[in-house]
């Protein structure tokens, strides 16, 4: 059955920016759909969502799963790729605004513990996109390019989209680009 989890990033939740219409435009085309609130999500922690998300018993990875992330949450789904077990290969990720390191940021440390493994990454998925804008004000499209380099994903630059959400952007209540990726 075609799946797809839905992460949001630091200190975000599941009914901000895009992630409620974007659920419901996939469950319109036929996916089941997951997009939780992460637990503690002011300090993310890849061991700590992996835990939560593997735990759930109306979730399992797929070869018919797509994966989606902003920000932090594009980058657990990194983290998430190479914790999977070596059978598990899924459909596609989308990685909305994604970075390399914790920015600076002590609340990012923990994202990164044990660092990216890209050689298990990269083969964990079908098709990886990182969306990014070259106007970032928090996370340097440099950051993107490196991750898709290292990955072997595409990358495609949205420019003066900021960090594709409502604080810098009210429109991003929706992301029809997004979704037309999906379905491309």
């Amino acid at each position: 059955m075609k799946n797809a989890l839905i992460l949001h990033g630091t200190d975000g939740n599941s009914q901000i920016n895009w992630f409620p219409w974007l659920k419901t435009g996939l469950e319109k085309n036929g996916f089941k759909v997951w997009c939780p609130d992460l637990p503690q999500a002011e300090k993310p922690n890849i061991d700590r969502y992996f835990k939560f998300i593997s735990e759930n018993l109306d979730w399992n990875f797929n070869s018919e799963t797509i994966l989606i992330g902003h920000s932090s949450g594009a980058v657990s789904i990194l983290g998430i790729l190479q914790r999977l077990p070596e059978e598990i290969q899924v459909e596609a990720c989308y990685l909305v605004g994604s970075f390399k390191d914790d920015l600076g940021w002590d609340s990012l440390t923990e994202l990164f513990q044990p660092p990216l493994d890209f050689s298990k990454i990269k083969n964990k998925a079908k098709k990886l996109v990182f969306i990014h804008s070259d106007n970032d004000p928090y996370c340097p499209l440099e950051h993107a390019k490196f991750l898709a380099k290292q990955v072997g994903g595409e990358l495609i630059v949205m420019p003066g989209q900021g960090h594709f959400g409502v604080k810098q952007d009210p429109k991003y209540t929706k992301f029809p680009e997004l979704l037309d990726l999906v379905f491309k």
